[in-house]
């Protein structure tokens, strides 16, 4: 048996249980257990990856808001600047839209560099006035992210292999949307779940037949046996 690879792991969508929302608590033991780094590379809002590694007990090794926000371990790196996000979000509220995530909106309260707007709200003016600030406006499957169109998973990955000395060449990532696909072009070997959107797919080295945690557990299993 050769040694664990290093991990990427996407949370929504890769981690969660089979209905889509909350993650799976089957997924906590192998992640532990695992013996080499594992990154956990997310749209989500900062402190959401820091506790979920927190959570398991591994190195706080994060990727979050699709890239705008780099984690070490021992520093926090910022590639986007959340003030035109903000710009937006004021726009499009003032156009007669709303972010859709209730008045204390626990999904962007903690947000550093990007707005996230719930898949229900109208789309196109919203990709209107991003477009207008010189953002882009990408859709996860979980939500509808408002962000700096240069930072991704993929260059916040090669900032921490580059901090953290992990090749990247080595490392697997599993991942379920467009977010994602920086990340597979970044690593070794990809794999994408069976919930995946089409760009995921087409982006990764191999599509399970097994969705959500189900697929990411069989490629632990897989991996760890090779």
């Amino acid at each position: 048996m050769t040694a664990d690879p290093p991990l990427v792991l996407d949370i929504d969508g890769t981690l969660t249980r089979p209905e889509g929302w909350g993650i799976d608590p089957r997924v906590f033991d192998p992640i532990r257990e695992w013996e080499a780094p594992v990154v956990i590379a997310t749209g989500k809002a900062f402190p959401y990856p820091v506790a979920l590694c927190h959570f398991v007990g591994i190195p706080e090794l994060v990727v979050a808001e699709n890239g705008g926000v780099v984690y070490t371990g021992d520093d926090v790196f910022f590639t986007a600047d959340r003030e035109a996000a903000r710009a937006v979000a004021e726009e499009y509220r003032a156009a007669g839209y709303d972010l859709g995530w209730g008045a204390e909106d626990t999904v962007n309260r903690w947000r550093e560099t990007e707005i996230a707007v719930n898949l229900e709200q109208p789309l196109e003016p919203l990709r209107e006035i991003a477009a207008d600030h010189g953002l882009e406006v990408i859709d996860t499957g979980y939500a509808y992210h408002v962000k700096d169109t240069d930072p991704n998973k993929g260059e916040g990955l090669e900032t921490i292999a580059d901090r953290v000395g992990i090749d990247l060449t080595d490392c697997v990532a599993v991942g379920d949307s467009v977010n994602d696909v920086s990340s597979f072009e970044a690593v070794g070997r990809s794999f994408a779940v069976g919930n995946a959107d089409e760009l995921a797919k087409a982006a990764a080295d191999e599509v399970l037949d097994a969705v959500h945690a189900d697929g990411t557990l069989a490629v632990l299993e897989r991996v760890r046996e090779s």
